[in-house]
């Protein structure tokens, strides 16, 4: 058996900072360190957290008085911001900036009176936050679709002034459909000038396309809860390759293994790289004799800290 490594895969800027938001505020304020929602969502990373003293809180009245809170890479509601200033917490925003941006462009289309329609998954907490920057005091609403059949049943009450936004970690295929059925049947919406699906869901998905090519098993490393691990084990299988989701090796049933010749591995973008080598050894453990890493599309983005975490 062969393991080809999908590239790019694992970590992307967005998740490296909000880690390390949360790993240099334990250092400076300490434990207990409060977080809002999961931080990034890989189990391995929340656990780890966990031990080091973090406390994770799905809301702020959970938080005590005083304490410092972090804003998950997800984002939160405004709502959510403005109680956090009328209580005097202090907050560090680990909100990804690729989120950040479709936030801004929800709240001009709100200035601007708008229909807006987000293209996302209910009740994932990005989607929560998304849906928390529209302020209807001008005169729009906003709207989920979560396929083309939902568009299909929009009521919408300005056709001329729609506009739309959408999650950062979907399917860029489902996505591109969707956004097809929009502009199919309202021609005249407006929509950003890039994609809103941010960079490293691209750069995975792309490389997961080419890989299953040449892979009879997909085996990508991210946690259930993890909407673009889901999204590149949903293109394994569509590609007619049998594709799992699995945290670690520890999941993996060896029977998935027999007959096969050739290995797919990737891992979401919230899934740290030990996760891969800890499968690749047990791979190997399995008969694995060969691991190739595919070659992949370079990342070089990188995202600052907040000020008040900067090292000297």
């Amino acid at each position: 058996m062969e393991v080809h490594l999908a590239n790019p895969r694992g970590f992307c800027a967005g998740v490296e900072r909000a880690i390390d938001i949360v790993e240099r505020a334990l250092e400076i304020h300490g434990a207990p360190l409060y977080v809002r929602h999961e931080v990034v969502h890989n189990r391995h990373v929340v656990d780890r957290l966990r031990d080091a003293g973090v406390v994770f809180v799905e809301e702020l009245h959970e938080v005590p008085d005083g304490q410092v809170v972090i804003f998950s890479a997800h984002g939160v509601p405004k709502r959510v911001q403005e109680e956090a200033r009328q209580r005097g917490l202090t907050v560090f925003d680990a909100t990804c900036p690729l989120v950040t941006k479709v936030h801004v462009e929800v709240t001009r289309y709100a200035k601007e009176g708008r229909e807006v329609v987000l293209i996302g998954h209910a009740g994932h907490p990005e989607v929560e936050g998304t849906l928390g920057q529209f302020d209807a005091q001008y005169g729009g609403r906003m709207l989920l679709v979560e396929s083309p059949a939902d568009v299909a049943g929009l009521e919408i009450e300005h056709p001329e002034r729609l506009a739309y936004v959408s999650q950062t970690t979907l399917s860029m295929d489902d996505t591109a459909e969707i956004i097809d059925a929009l502009r199919e049947r309202f021609p005249a919406i407006e929509g950003p000038r890039k994609m809103d699906i941010c960079y490293a869901t691209q750069n995975r998905q792309d490389a997961v396309k080419a890989l299953v090519q040449q892979c009879d098993l997909l085996l990508v490393v991210g946690s259930s809860n993890s909407s673009n691990s889901n999204r590149l084990r949903e293109i394994g299988a569509r590609a007619g390759v049998e594709s799992y989701l699995v945290d670690g090796p520890a999941d993996v049933d060896p029977r998935w293994l027999v007959g096969r010749r050739h290995i797919g591995v990737t891992a979401g973008a919230s899934a740290p790289e030990v996760l891969v080598e800890e499968l690749i050894d047990f791979l190997r453990g399995q008969g694995v004799d060969q691991v190739s890493e595919v070659v992949g599309r370079e990342e070089t983005v990188v995202f600052s800290l907040p000020q008040a975490l900067r090292r000297a």
